[in-house]
């Protein structure tokens, strides 16, 4: 079994069709997800990523049709479906199927994907800057994990790959540094982590929260700061929190090398940690 989808109150092991072009979401974008993990018999901060999933519905004029409590338990239901110890990728969504312009917000439905999809190894990804920038939150809705936002991260993707990069550091409308095209972006100076406050222009992911809380309890300092393009230059680490890696180090930046940090090596065993007291039970 390499899928499960829960759809119109029961459990499938196709991948059902639930979209039509006459649907608000398949020409209207009116979608939102959320990504969380198991792995290792793990589901860190489940309920933190289902609790996203709500807001980020109301976010964009859609009714959930599921509380967090609900929305957490089938999760878990789900998960335990699979053999123990895989590593899954879970994603419930919300989603319109009623409106023109704007979505008719009682036609909102509930699908949950979740899938196999490994753990990506912790040795280092080469990544470059990117011409491809986040909107400003007056320009799109960048404070729901919506699908809308995604396809300029995919050309930025895609245009990194072209240039034989694994991913790539995206700028906001000012021309700071905001995040990777998928992934929170942090680097180190002086034994110091940073990573770019959150302006609105991306999501505060719940994998850099937890770090950042995991790394001021070790005692190691953290900032929230401004950053620019010389600042990733000359950072002494550079590294990556989100759902599908939580943390992974960056090796290279454009043509510059770099090691496996020690603020890098102890977020990612913090993380650990952590992630091994919320087991799925």
């Amino acid at each position: 079994m390499a899928a499960l989808v829960w759809w119109d109150g029961r459990w499938h092991e196709e991948d059902p069709r639930i979209l039509g072009p006459l649907d608000h979401a398949f020409w209207m974008a009116s979608v939102v997800f959320d990504g969380a993990r198991a792995f290792e018999d793990t589901a860190p901060d489940l309920d933190r990523h289902c609790a996203r999933l709500v807001d980020s519905a109301k976010g964009l004029l859609l009714q959930p049709t599921m509380g967090v409590e609900e929305i957490t338990a089938l999760c878990l239901e789900g998960v335990r479906r699979f053999p123990r110890g895989k590593a899954l990728y879970i994603r419930p969504m919300f989603f319109a199927t009623r409106g023109f312009v704007v979505p008719e917000a009682d036609s909102t439905r509930f699908a949950l994907a979740i899938h196999e999809l490994p753990m990506p190894r912790a040795d280092g990804m080469t990544v470059c800057f990117s011409e491809f920038r986040r909107p400003a939150r007056d320009a799109a809705p960048t404070d729901a994990k919506a699908s809308c936002l995604y396809p300029n991260m995919q050309r930025a993707l895609a245009d990194a790959m072209r240039r034989g990069f694994q991913n790539c550091v995206t700028f906001d409308p000012c021309g700071n540094v905001a995040e990777l095209a998928t992934a929170n972006l942090w680097i180190v100076r002086d034994g110091v982590a940073m990573t770019p406050v959150c302006n609105g222009t991306f999501l505060n992911g719940i994998t850099r929260q937890r770090v950042i809380a995991l790394l001021r309890e070790d005692g190691i300092e953290v900032r929230e700061a401004t950053l620019t393009r010389r600042d990733v230059m000359e950072a002494d680490e550079i590294f990556s929190t989100g759902n599908y890696g939580k943390v992974l180090p960056v090796t290279r930046i454009e043509d510059r090398e770099l090691q496996v940090g020690p603020v890098c090596r102890r977020a990612h065993a913090l993380y650990w940690e952590f992630a091994r007291s919320q087991p799925v039970g």
